[in-house]
């Protein structure tokens, strides 16, 4: 088997940026610590324990958590929740 044949193949396009998207697998919660995790490249325990320690030591686990849940697009669609609820409500006043 050939394997330079096999690396050049599997070479990563790193011309365009991940997207950053809550994925509908590998999620405890909303899937926020997972997306960021596929995001940044790093292990989603890793995140999952930041968040836990920015909940207990200052309380800003949540409200990041619940921001991100807000903002971060769910795999497959294009819209965040927020931005789905801004477009609504234009629409409405139109």
């Amino acid at each position: 088997m050939d394997t330079t044949a096999n690396a050049s193949t599997q070479t990563i396009d790193h011309s365009r940026p991940r997207p950053l998207r809550r994925p509908a697998s590998d999620r405890m919660l909303a899937g926020v610590a997972a997306g960021i995790a596929n995001y940044l490249g790093a292990d989603v325990t890793i995140i999952r324990i930041v968040l836990a320690v920015l909940t207990f030591v200052g309380g800003a686990g949540v409200p990041i958590y619940l921001a991100c849940w807000l903002l971060i697009p769910e795999e497959g669609s294009d819209q965040s929740i927020a931005s789905g609820f801004v477009h609504s409500r234009q629409t409405r006043s139109l």
